[in-house]
């Protein structure tokens, strides 16, 4: 499924932690060329030591940020929108700051840097894959999540949008919608086994996501085996999402 990823020039936005890192060691064990995006330069300079992949710092919390991302250097055949942010609030402690700031980074900067990647995309006229990492935030209600669900919500439009304009550029756009994902910092933030076991207990699969299994599907999504996929947003919940 994934030898056609092989020397394609992927960009992965949040690259420096998490999905997003997860994603890029992934691509680079399907030999895909990938260029990182992320703030921290210090995580950036590691990744490409371990990974060998070409890195760009970038602050993609304004559109100056993301008109900083230069496509130039070479072809480019797909894109993994995983910069993200999360602000927990109760709907009544909810501030403007944290409202702005989440959707600054998980909706417009998947909107602006999915602008520029299919802008190259068009210009070389090879078509390609976009990929967004939504949440199932984005697609039912969850307590204290309203300013968050309503970035990946907007994220799930913003899919659908892309899909309907890029498509007869041969230029495919999904979603993924993973529940809680066990990333090292989503280890700490779900320790709390009372907390942890109330969400999971309405999973049917009653277990948390793996970085593997949203990764993988990511993956499929960019390849080829996915052709005739866009405009989709699939949810890797374990079920959460349809109960």
């Amino acid at each position: 499924m994934l030898d056609d990823l092989k020397h394609k020039r992927i960009l992965v936005t949040g690259a420096t932690s998490g999905i997003g890192e997860a994603v890029v060691r992934a691509l680079r064990d399907a030999d895909a060329q990938v260029l990182a995006v992320g703030r921290n330069v210090e995580k950036l300079t590691l990744l490409r030591e371990i990974c060998g992949c070409d890195v760009l710092e970038a602050d993609l919390s304004s559109p100056e940020g993301t008109e900083a991302i230069s496509l130039d250097s070479g072809p480019l055949h797909g894109a993994v929108n995983c910069a993200g942010l999360a602000l927990l609030q109760p709907c009544l402690d909810l501030t403007a700051a944290a409202f702005d700031r989440m959707m600054s980074i998980n909706a417009r900067a998947a909107a602006l840097v999915s602008r520029e990647v299919a802008r190259r995309m068009i210009s070389q006229g090879s078509g390609g894959a976009i990929v967004n990492v939504s949440s199932q935030a984005g697609l039912i209600a969850l307590k204290d999540h309203l300013g968050y669900a309503a970035s990946k919500a907007a994220m799930d439009a913003i899919t659908r949008n892309l899909c309907a304009e890029l498509g007869p550029h041969n230029i495919r756009v999904n979603s993924v919608n993973p529940t809680v994902t066990m990333t090292p910092m989503a280890k700490v933030g779900w320790s709390d086994p009372e907390k942890a076991d109330a969400l999971r207990n309405q999973i049917p699969m009653r277990r948390f996501a793996e970085p593997g299994e949203v990764v993988m599907p990511i993956l499929f999504l960019l390849s080829d085996a996915a052709a005739m996929i866009s405009g989709a947003t699939i949810p890797i919940d374990g079920g959460y999402t349809a109960v």
